[in-house]
C-alpha cells in the first residue's frame, strides 16, 4: 500500500502540526506502510534549504520540496502556492493508493483535494483544528466564503475526516459535511530521555536560584493561545516566588504586544524570553519546569502538552485545548476556565504546593507513556486506509 501525506509545511517554525505528520509517516512506515510526504519549502517568513522536486531524507522521511511562492505579503505567502506542486501531483497522483491531507485552507490542501477527485483517488484529511469554532471564526467572512465556496465540496468528497479529540469532532459535526468523522488522537515521538539534575541545570542556565519555582509556556507565540489571560493571572501572584519562561516566537507586532502584556502585570523581572527553543534546549526546559501552562482558546490537541506529561511535569490547561478531558478525567494536571481569576488560583495553589504537583507529574509520565505511543495509533490508521480500498 501507497500513501501520500500532503502538508503546506513540515517547518518546526510551524508548529506542532508539521512534527505529527512527519512522526505519523515514520510511524507507518515503521509498521512497513510505503508512506511518503509532499509538501513545499516553506519556513515561516523563510525557506528550506533542501532539494526541490526529487524524493529526499527529511527527518528520516522520505520528503518531495517544491518551490513556495513568496511574496511579500504574509497571507498570500502562508497560502503556500506552488505550481511546481501542483503539476507533479497531477502527474503523479495515480502512483499512490490514498492520499493523506493536513492542514486545510492552504493552496496544497485544496489543490490535492480537487486533483484527488478529479482523478479518482480515495483521500481522508486530517484538519489539525483548522474546523474547530474558535478558529473559523477568525478568518471573518474570509475563511467561510472560503469554506462554502471551494473547500467543501474538497471535503465532502472526502472519504473520512481524521480528528484528533471529541471536541474537534463535535465542532466538525455542526457543518453538516456528508464525509464521516474518526477520532484518533496523536502520540509522542519516541519515549522522552530524561535529562540528569534537569531541575538545576535549568536554573543555572537561567540564573536562578536552585529552588526557584519555573512556569513554563512553551509554543508559537499567537493570539489563540491565551496570553492575555496567562500573563495578567501571572500578575495576580507576585506575592508568591517563580520565574516564567516564555518561550516561542511570533511576528515582531503580537511580540511587542507581549511585553506590553509583562509590563502591564508588573512581570518584566521574572520573566525570561528565550524565543523559539528545539532539541536539547527545550527538552531541558520541559523537565526543569515546575508547570507547563498553555492557556488556549482552541487547540485541538496539544503536543506539546503531551511531551510535557511525558517528563512528568504537570500542565496547566484551559477546556479549549484538546487534550483538557484526559488531563481532568486522569487527574495529570489542572484545567482553570479561560479567565484571569481561575488561571490565577490554580497557578497560586500549584506555587503553594509544589509537593502536589510533583506527585501529579509522576502520575502524568505513567499515563502518557502508556496510552499516548504512535505504533497503535498508526495500525489503526492502516485499518481506515485499507478499509478505503
Amino acid at each position: 500500500m501507497k500513501i501520500l501525506h500532503v502538508i503546506p509545511s513540515v517547518s518546526p517554525a510551524r508548529g506542532g502540526t508539521s512534527r505529527a505528520v512527519l512522526d505519523m509517516v515514520r510511524a507507518l512506515r515503521d509498521c512497513g506502510i510505503d508512506a511518503e510526504i509532499a509538501t513545499t519549502n516553506d519556513d515561516g517568513d523563510n525557506l528550506l534549504d533542501v532539494p526541490l522536486g526529487k524524493s529526499t531524507i527529511y527527518d528520516r522521511v522520505p520528503t518531495y520540496f517544491f518551490a513556495r511562492f513568496s511574496p511579500q505579503l504574509p497571507a498570500l505567502r502562508d497560502f503556500a502556492f506552488s505550481g511546481s506542486f501542483t503539476n507533479w501531483l497531477f502527474q503523479n497522483v495515480t502512483k499512490y493508493d490514498v492520499i493523506h491531507v493536513h492542514a486545510l485552507f492552504s493552496y496544497t490542501a485544496t489543490v490535492t483535494m480537487a486533483i484527488a477527485r478529479f482523478r479518482g483517488i480515495p483521500y481522508i484529511t486530517t484538519p489539525h483544528g483548522m474546523l474547530c469554532a474558535w478558529s473559523l471564526q477568525q478568518g471573518g467572512q474570509k475563511k467561510q466564503t472560503y469554506l462554502n465556496a471551494i473547500e467543501r465540496a474538497n471535503l465532502n468528497g472526502a472519504r473520512s475526516i481524521q480528528v484528533t479529540c471529541q471536541q474537534e469532532s463535535d465542532d466538525v459535526a455542526t457543518l453538516n459535511l456528508k464525509s464521516q468523522t474518526f477520532v484518533l488522537p496523536l502520540a509522542l515521538t519516541d519515549t522522552p530521555v530524561q535529562i540528569p539534575d534537569a531541575a538545576k541545570l535549568l536554573r543555572q542556565s537561567l540564573n536562578c536560584a536552585l529552588d526557584e519555582p519555573i512556569i513554563l509556556f512553551l509554543s508559537r507565540l499567537h493570539y489563540k493561545k491565551g496570553l492575555e489571560y496567562l500573563i495578567p493571572a501571572l500578575g495576580r501572584i507576585t506575592e508568591r516566588r517563580f520565574t516564567f519562561v516564555l518561550a516561542g516566537n511570533g511576528t515582531p507586532a503580537y511580540e511587542a504586544e507581549i511585553q506590553a502584556l509583562l509590563a502591564d502585570a508588573g512581570i518584566e523581572q521574572r520573566t525570561r524570553m528565550v524565543g523559539f527553543v528545539e532539541g536539547e534546549r527545550k527538552d531541558l526546559l520541559i523537565q526543569g519546569a515546575n508547570l507547563f501552562a498553555l492557556t488556549s482558546h482552541s487547540e485541538n490537541f496539544g503536543i506539546s502538552v503531551l511531551e510535557a506529561l511525558a517528563v512528568g511535569t504537570p500542565v496547566l490547561v484551559t477546556p479549549g485545548v484538546g487534550l483538557a478531558p484526559v488531563v481532568s478525567d486522569k487527574g495529570l494536571g489542572f484545567v482553570a476556565d479561560l479567565d484571569i481569576e481561575s488561571i490565577a488560583h490554580v497557578l497560586d495553589r500549584v506555587l503553594t504546593d509544589l509537593d502536589l504537583a510533583k506527585s501529579i507529574g509522576d502520575r502524568a509520565r505513567q499515563f502518557t507513556l502508556e496510552h499516548y505511543t504512535w505504533e497503535p495509533i498508526a495500525v489503526e490508521l492502516i485499518r481506515v486506509y485499507r478499509d478505503l480500498l
